[in-house]
Formats: structure tokens, C-alpha cells, sequence
């Protein structure tokens, strides 16, 4: 069974990423995690721009990507709890597996003609059979560092690695689609999901050892670990909100940019415009993950998030390419910090056994927000002015932050004193002085 190993850095003060990397073991995970999950940037727009080449409809290929996000987001929890309980490998075999065959069989319907009934069909356990790559990386993060300061630079390092594969992906998948057959890349998404998926769960001596059937009994005179749900830890449930408050400032973004290039008739600089957004929140990560903290993250959160709503809640203004430019690389730098942070409280609220399951909670909530900010915004720049999809961003994080402030005692790890389960569910339960 995993063990915690011996971290570089582990005495330093100062964690960085040379320190995290030389984790021994790390990169049997990192390379075909990194493999693994590029496609998960890449379905949502290989969807759109095959099924928009075979119907003719914006609208139709919004809505079966769209259908996917959210299959993806209700489903990716209970991916994470199996995950939790069985293994990883044991839910990665099938779903890939699973994955591919869907994927293919959308692509095969949607060539052929078939009704978009049909498709939105598809698309249903395509989006549910989406493997959790990153949740499962975070994980093995957890194993291999658990008590060490790197733990919080670990954060940082799969933000920004997720930051640099949804400029990637996008990227990859648009040449792909244009450049040889509109279905060639949902076909190259579905390939590298085998090959990566496989690859990564090749990998099970860095995996959590799974929780059922690993509690003690009273016998040996320790206490019973039973696996408990993510969703009974009520900071989990504040940190939902909070990531689906993120989602909406992605969802927003996309549509809204778009929008706002078209209309002053300069549609290239959306990708300008998101990129310099994507290399604040990039840049950002970074420069989290390489500072030793030492505020309270559940502190730091709040006062990243105020940020962020700030920045967000000034984008429906902007008036021109630079001032839209700049608020959108502010809105960028402050979603970082608030992501890594969010998923550093998950290592202190939640016990090791439900931690795939908590991050499964909080990315599916991010594809949740995005899927429904894209829906919302379109509406409003089709029906009010344009720009007006900016308010999704400003509204989601406000209501976000709300809530956080209203329920911030819940973000508090437990108090000293208690029993908590350590470990990734193969320890036993120890007394906290």
C-alpha cells in the first residue's frame, strides 16, 4: 500500500516547484496524467464544431456540448466516490472504455444524419463517462505529501497544469476539426482517452489505497473508519457554491468576448482577448504555489474571492479593447488563488478517504457553472445589448461570496481535540492533541 515518501523540501521553508517534481515517484503520475486529460479540454469544442458542420446550427451544437458539461458535472461526484471506495484503476478500466464507445457512437450519429434527438442521447454518457483525470492526480498528491508545506504548491502545479491544457486542448481540437475532418477531433479525443486513461491507471502503486472494506473493527481495539460522503462535510458543500461562482466567469467569458469582438467587427481578437485572460490565471497559479503562506487559507479565500467578484462585476462596462483587455487579465490573476486555495481546504476539511470524491465535487461544479453561464449569457447578448453577458460573471461571483461569508466558519478545519481519520483511508484513526 502507498506510503507518505520522503518529500524534497519537506524542512524548507520556502516550497517550490523544483522541490514538488523531485517528489520521488511523482512523475509515474504527472506524465500520463497530463496525456490522460487533454482530451477533457478537447470534447466540449470537437463536439460544437461537428455537430455545427453537420446540422448548420450554432444553437444544436451549443446545446449537445452543453448536455455533456452537465452530464459530466452530475455524474463526475459519484465517479470520485467509487474511485474513493474501489480504486481508481477500478473505475478508470471501465470508463474509458465507456468514454471511447460513447464518444465514437456521437460521432458516428451525427456524420450519418441522424435526428439531434439522437445526439443529445449521446451526448448524455459521453459527458457522464468523462474520466476525472485531474481529481485523481490531486489524490496522489495527497498520498505522496501529506503534513509536507509542498502540499499547497502541489495545488498551484495542477492549476496551472489544468489552465495550460484548456489553452491546449481548444487549441489542438480546432486545428483538427478545420484543418482535416470535422470529426477528427472527437475521434483524437477518444483515442487519447484510451491511451492516456490506460496508461494512468497502469500506475497503481502512487494510487490512494481504496476505503471499502480497509476499516478496522472494535477487535483490534481501534476505532471503525467508515467511508463517509464528501457532501457531509459542510465546507464542501460552501466550496461547491464557491467553484460554481468560478465556472460562471468562464461560461461568461467565452460567450461574451466572442460576442463583443463580432460586434465591434474584429472577431480574431477573441482568442487575444481570452488568452491574455488565460495567462493571468496561469501566471497567477504560479506565483501562488511558489509563496509560503502564512494567512489562514480559509482567510485567503475570502479575501481572492472579494477580488475577484470586484474584477468581475467591471467587465459590463468596458467600453474598449483595452480597458476589456485589462480587467479580463485582473479577473485572471484572481481566479487562481482562489482555485488552488479551494482545493488546499479540501486536504484539511475532508477526510483522506473522500478527497477524490470532494474534487470531483468541485470540478464537476466549475463545468456546471460554465455550462449554465453559456446558456444564460447567450441569452442576454441575444435579447439585451451587447456586452451584456458580462453581467453572468458579475452576478455569479457576488452570489458566491455571499454565500462563502455568510457560512466561512464551515471552511474552519476540524478543532484539535477530535478524532479524525489520517492517511488516504489505510490508517488508522488517531487522537489530535
Amino acid at each position: 500500500m502507498p506510503q507518505k515518501d520522503t518529500v524534497p523540501g519537506d524542512s524548507d521553508t520556502r516550497p517550490g516547484y523544483g522541490q514538488l517534481l523531485r517528489t520521488r515517484g511523482a512523475w509515474t503520475f504527472l506524465l500520463p496524467g497530463f496525456a490522460a486529460r487533454q482530451p477533457f479540454a478537447m470534447l466540449t469544442i470537437s463536439i460544437v464544431l461537428l455537430v455545427q458542420h453537420t446540422s448548420g446550427s450554432y444553437g444544436t451544437a451549443g446545446a449537445v456540448s452543453a448536455t455533456t458539461g452537465v452530464a459530466m458535472a452530475l455524474f463526475a461526484p459519484y465517479s470520485g466516490k467509487l474511485a474513493d471506495r474501489f480504486g481508481q484503476r477500478a473505475v478508470l478500466l471501465p470508463g474509458v472504455l465507456v468514454h471511447c464507445a460513447a464518444g465514437l457512437t456521437l460521432t458516428v450519429l451525427a456524420l450519418s444524419g441522424a435526428p439531434t434527438w439522437a445526439l443529445f442521447l449521446a451526448a448524455v454518457p459521453t459527458g457522464a463517462s468523462t474520466p476525472q483525470i485531474g481529481p485523481m492526480v490531486r489524490a496522489r498528491w495527497g498520498v505522496k505529501l501529506q503534513g509536507s508545506p509542498l502540499m499547497q504548491t502541489a495545488a498551484a502545479f495542477e492549476s496551472v497544469t489544468d489552465e495550460f491544457t484548456f489553452v491546449l486542448g481548444p487549441l489542438f481540437a480546432t486545428a483538427l476539426c478545420t484543418g482535416i475532418n470535422p470529426a477528427a477531433g472527437l475521434i483524437t479525443e477518444a483515442g487519447l482517452t484510451l491511451v492516456g486513461g490506460l496508461l494512468f491507471a497502469a500506475q497503481k502503486s502512487t494510487q490512494p489505497t481504496p476505503t471499502a472494506g480497509s476499516a478496522q473493527g472494535s477487535a483490534d481495539g481501534h476505532a471503525r473508519v467508515e467511508h463517509t460522503s464528501a457532501l457531509r462535510v459542510p465546507g464542501v458543500r460552501v466550496l461547491i457554491v464557491t467553484f460554481l461562482g468560478i465556472g460562471s466567469v468562464f461560461g461568461g467569458m467565452q460567450v461574451s468576448l466572442a460576442a463583443y469582438t463580432e460586434s465591434i467587427g474584429e472577431p480574431g481578437l477573441n482568442g487575444v482577448l481570452y488568452g491574455v485572460f488565460a495567462a493571468g490565471n496561469m501566471l497567477s497559479g504560479l506565483v501562488c504555489g511558489a509563496i509560503a503562506w502564512k494567512v489562514a487559507p480559509q482567510r485567503r479565500l475570502l479575501v481572492g474571492y472579494t477580488a475577484l467578484a470586484l474584477t468581475a462585476s467591471g467587465l459590463w462596462a468596458a467600453q474598449s479593447v483595452l480597458l476589456l483587455a485589462g480587467l479580463g487579465l485582473l479577473v485572471g490573476v484572481c481566479i487562481a488563488p482562489s482555485l488552488i486555495t479551494g482545493y488546499t481546504l479540501v486536504e484539511s476539511i475532508v477526510p483522506a478517504g473522500s478527497r477524490t470524491e470532494a474534487f470531483t465535487w468541485l470540478t464537476g461544479s466549475v463545468a456546471l457553472g460554465q455550462a449554465a453561464a453559456v446558456t444564460v449569457a447567450g441569452q442576454l447578448e441575444d435579447r439585451l445589448w451587447d456586452g451584456a453577458g458580462f453581467l453572468v460573471p458579475m452576478g455569479g461571483t457576488l452570489l458566491a461570496l455571499v454565500v462563502m461569508f455568510l457560512l466561512r466558519s464551515r471552511l474552519v478545519p476540524p478543532s484539535s481535540g477530535r478524532t479524525v481519520a489520517r492517511g488516504v483511508g489505510h490508517r488508522r484513526p488517531v487522537a489530535v492533541d
